[in-house]
């Protein structure tokens, strides 16, 4: 079932140690396909060196289990949360990284600023700090709970998720997505490579100011949205 896909979030996993976003086991990449309204996710636990396409895990939108002999990570269900309440809106891949910069700003419960163009380019305005889950919350079902507070937060603060396709949960580390998992990875690095910016920036100047909205504006829209002229045209 979905080999072709099984091998894409293989593939995209594997880029995770490659671009050094995780240590040990410590991340997930997933993929939705929307046809079958199924979704591929990395195992649990298991070794980035030892793992192959075949040990990737088949879930459906109800948390249940369709395909593989391991148990899927488990972070599955905050995944599920997100694919439930974006895959209209075009989110098709989720990570799930502990990259260290970017997780040293989550610790610190602070959202990224946007201090220059790079970060412009990626994403439209800070990367947001989602609060940390109460104890009802993480007792209750604490990954699942972990998916409706991004959700949540971005509906409360009004910030469209493929604007901005990531998030830092406090206590905890960075959740990235995208039109399919690469990209979702590709976002992940832009993450951590802004967030090290943004810290050696503070560190530089620790009275630093965000870029100017004129500037943040023109770079993000000059590569996304209708009058986007970044790159080459579609043939």
């Amino acid at each position: 079932m979905l080999e072709e896909l099984k091998k894409r979030v293989y593939e995209a996993n594997i880029l995770l140690p490659k671009y050094g976003l995780v240590t040990f086991t410590w991340g997930n990449v997933s993929e939705y396909d929307p046809e079958t309204k199924l979704f591929v996710i990395k195992p649990s636990g298991v070794n980035y060196e030892t793992m192959t396409s075949e040990d990737m895990v088949v879930m459906d939108l109800n948390g249940n289990k369709v395909e593989g002999d391991l148990n899927p990570s488990s972070d599955t269900p905050t995944h599920l949360e997100i694919y439930k309440a974006w895959a209209d809106k075009g989110v098709k891949g989720v990570v799930h990284t502990h990259s260290s910069y970017a997780t040293s700003f989550a610790q610190a419960g602070r959202g990224i600023p946007c201090y220059g163009t790079t970060h412009a380019d990626y994403f439209y305005g800070e990367i947001p700090c989602a609060r940390c889950l109460t104890k009802q919350e993480i007792d209750e079902a604490y990954e699942e709970n972990t998916g409706h507070l991004i959700v949540n937060e971005f509906a409360r603060l009004d910030k469209d998720p493929v604007a901005c396709p990531a998030v830092l949960c406090k206590n905890h580390g960075v959740f990235a997505w995208g039109k399919d998992g690469f990209d979702a990875v590709h976002n992940a690095v832009v993450t951590e490579e802004v967030a090290k910016m943004a810290y050696r920036c503070e560190v530089i100047n620790p009275r630093v100011m965000p870029a100017p909205q004129e500037l943040q504006d023109k770079h993000y829209y000059r590569k996304h949205g209708a009058n986007a002229y970044y790159g080459q045209a579609k043939r």
